[in-house]
């Protein structure tokens, strides 16, 4: 994304201040080397070559130059070093605090548009059912797509509001046994009935049970079988497996979406990361939903990866540890 016309004037005057101290030090280093070629020969033009000590004398002489010199280069070379160091360390955090700024700024857009739409259709929906008489079945159709929209808004601030809670170490995560399997399999049966039009598949081994919170599970998998459905063909299959790896419990979550690029794989569960290509970028989002499955996989000391799908899209790999 390229920097506003402010930050690059900054970012020019940074390099030309830069450039300046490291030419002036420069400037500095061939200044004294010819001070001290000047002494070296004042020194010499002073001495008597009929002196017994002539000599001794100019090897002193010498050897004064000698240490000057590599005092200067060392002197210079530790300057210049640290002058190089800091440079690039105020830079990367300017630079880190920018891009901070920048996805901060597109969160905010994002998540005004994801807080307005499930608003506004729960509004006009309702205002539907009061201002007009419909038959039963046009009645349980706005109150369904209704209530999706409150879930999805329910979800959104849930994501929100938990992500700042585990970041601030305010948010304890409780550690009960869980039936994984009974979990996973309510999460799938919530989505079918929220997106009746979606293939979503499933394959669930039964009674498999971990030690976690069910709140932060729950909202972990919510999030990565919506992002499954969300950046995926309307068309395409969604797959959810979930099997007894010993000592672990993996669970699969595979789209056919348009796959994540190797580069971005290490980038997508960075905080109001999104992909950049135009593909996914329509689709709706925070840049939240990953960064917080990392956090709840990584609060039950699990780990979460991304492979490619061998038809196309990916697979996120959750591996759980059994009770």
């Amino acid at each position: 994304m390229p920097k506003p016309k402010k930050i690059q004037i900054i970012f020019l005057i940074y390099w030309v201040l830069l450039l300046y101290i490291i030419a002036a030090l420069v400037w500095w280093f061939i200044a004294l080397s010819r001070q001290n070629e000047q002494m070296e020969v004042l020194k010499i033009h002073q001495l008597k070559k009929d002196d017994i000590g002539y000599q001794v004398q100019y090897s002193k002489i010498e050897a004064e130059k000698k240490r000057k010199t590599a005092q200067y280069i060392g002197e210079g070379s530790i300057f210049f070093l640290l002058i190089v160091a800091g440079a690039i360390f105020v830079y990367r955090v300017v630079n880190r605090e920018l891009k901070l700024s920048t996805q901060q700024q597109n969160f905010m857009i994002a998540i005004t548009h994801e807080l307005k739409t499930p608003i506004a259709v729960s509004k006009l929906n309702l205002e539907t059912l009061q201002l007009r008489k419909l038959d039963e079945a046009q009645q349980q159709r706005l109150i369904n797509n209704t209530l999706q929209e409150t879930n999805r808004l329910n979800n959104l601030c849930n994501n929100m509001l938990i992500s700042s809670q585990i970041e601030a170490g305010g948010y304890r995560a409780a550690s009960e046994e869980i039936n994984i399997s009974e979990l996973i399999q309510t999460c799938i049966n919530d989505f079918r009935i929220r997106f009746p039009q979606r293939i979503i598949q499933s394959q669930v081994e039964n009674d498999l049970f971990i030690n976690g919170d069910i709140l932060l599970l729950q909202m972990a998998m919510n999030n990565l079988v919506d992002n499954a459905i969300k950046y995926s063909p309307k068309e395409s299959t969604v797959s959810v497996s979930v099997l007894r790896n010993t000592p672990n419990i993996e669970i699969h979550v595979k789209d056919e979406g348009p796959g994540i690029e190797p580069g971005e794989k290490k980038k997508i569960f960075e905080k109001f990361y999104r992909l950049g290509n135009e593909a996914t970028k329509r689709a709706k989002g925070t840049g939240l939903g990953l960064y917080l499955t990392h956090k709840i996989v990584s609060t039950h000391k699990g780990k979460i990866s991304i492979k490619d799908n061998s038809v196309k899209g990916s697979i996120f790999v959750l591996e759980l540890k059994e009770v």
